[in-house]
């Protein structure tokens, strides 16, 4: 292994990363990471939850899968998933600050799904304000990020309903999902401020395989 780059996002904030064609990048954590590639240079191409979910058929993906753009292209391959607890989602967006503030707005029942962490206030800011910042130096504006792949994020569907619920669920031991590049990308990441389960921060490595 030849390592390019090693890096720490600190829980709530984010950044980002230009990865070759060809080169891996290694996210480990317990906590969720909000996951986000661009095609580089042509940044309008970007990942597209509903063309992967297209892709593969079905709602979950795993080793062997791949994140697809809105072309249609593969734009990175899971190599390794040592997240063994739960599954990945690809069907929420980034939480946000607007967010936030609307819950605030009914009062203590907004906290009541918080009600296991003793939490007292909500975050000012989330993944999308992080990812925002993070991708600021090539040009990309808030409304062209699009929704994320939700990495160690376990939720519970109904299949008959649909119906949605977040969990508690990540991994118990910090855990890794491996991806090459099969394309140049960009790639917005940040660690999730994961009010059900609190957020930490997250081990990022770019690197070329032996």
């Amino acid at each position: 292994m030849r390592v390019i780059k090693q890096d720490t996002i600190p829980s709530n904030t984010g950044r980002a990363y230009i990865v070759q064609k060809g080169q891996r990048i290694r996210v480990s954590g317990k906590t969720i990471v909000d996951f986000v590639p661009f095609a580089y240079p042509n940044v309008r191409e970007r990942f597209d939850q509903s063309r992967t979910k297209a892709y593969h058929r079905r709602i979950f993906i795993s080793t062997g899968d791949y994140l697809v753009s809105k072309f249609n292209n593969p734009m990175l391959k899971i190599v390794e998933d040592t997240y063994k607890e739960g599954t990945h989602d690809l069907q929420r967006g980034t939480c946000n600050a607007r967010r936030w503030r609307m819950l605030e707005k009914m009062g203590p029942e907004a906290l009541k799904p918080y009600a296991h962490r003793n939490i007292t206030k909500l975050p000012d800011h989330g993944c999308w304000e992080n990812l925002t910042e993070a991708l600021k130096p090539w040009d990309i504006p808030p409304e062209d990020i699009p929704s994320p792949f939700n990495i160690f994020m376990t939720l519970e569907i109904d299949g008959k309903t649909g119906d949605m619920r977040d969990t508690t669920i990540r991994p118990k031991e910090t855990a890794h999902v491996d991806m090459v590049a099969e394309m140049d990308c960009l790639l917005g990441i940040s660690a999730c401020p994961d009010m059900q389960a609190g957020g930490k921060d997250i081990d990022i490595l770019v690197y070329e395989a032996d």
